[in-house]
């Protein structure tokens, strides 16, 4: 299981963040600081992965084994990654690393912000979050899970909303494939309003886009 820690900064610029709203769930979150530093801004945060349901020291030791996981996976696609964002591999590195160590203080603190579930069913009310996001999943694995479970997916993540979705990114993990069927999911979730929106954040090259739905 890998548990990714992303830092607060690299979710403003994957989601084009400027302000929060007072409600935002980060849909399987893994071990990445977004939760804890929004909850100190004074929002309503909250995170959910499956990865919660580990025991404390299984998911202390899940975080820090997923640090050099992580960055293996990028060394075997090197030519399919840039670093203009980051601007080399040990800031990246470093960013990775205080981004774990904010989350694992703040889960071992506030342990109700951290909720143990995962797509494609959350245990949450309809349209319980003014904001939704999610990173890293939803289409990055889209050689993992079909077009079906991606669609069931994405209703959830609408369900749970109450204004706005927003997933980054739109290629598949690695070489950064495009997934074929991203117009067809969208035309069945119909009304709901999708735009593919460039955000300020490159890493996998040509993945500088999000989809935001809105209700």
């Amino acid at each position: 299981m890998l548990v990714t820690s992303r830092s607060y900064q690299e979710y403003e610029a994957m989601f084009d963040l400027s302000e929060l709203p007072g409600s935002v769930l980060d849909c399987c979150a893994g071990g990445s600081s977004f939760t804890a530093e929004a909850a100190a801004r004074g929002v309503d945060a909250v995170a959910v992965d499956p990865a919660y349901e580990l025991p404390a020291a299984e998911l202390l030791e899940s975080v820090r084994r997923s640090l050099p996981d992580g960055a293996q996976i990028v060394d075997q696609h090197a030519g399919s990654f840039v670093w203009t964002w980051y601007g080399d591999p040990g800031r990246r590195d470093e960013m990775r690393i205080e981004a774990a160590d904010r989350f694992l203080q703040d889960v071992s603190v506030t342990p109700e912000r951290y909720v143990a579930g995962g797509l494609p069913a959350l245990p949450f009310e309809d349209g319980q979050f003014d904001l939704v996001l999610c990173s890293h999943l939803i289409f990055t694995w889209a050689g993992t899970y079909d077009r079906d479970w991606h669609l069931a997916a994405l209703r959830e993540l609408i369900r749970v909303s109450r204004d706005e979705v927003r997933i980054f990114p739109l290629v598949q993990q690695g070489a950064g494939e495009p997934v074929r069927y991203l117009p067809e999911l969208l035309d069945a979730l119909r009304p709901v309003r999708s735009e593919i929106r460039k955000v300020p954040y490159e890493f996998q090259a040509g993945a500088d886009e999000m989809l935001v739905l809105t209700r």
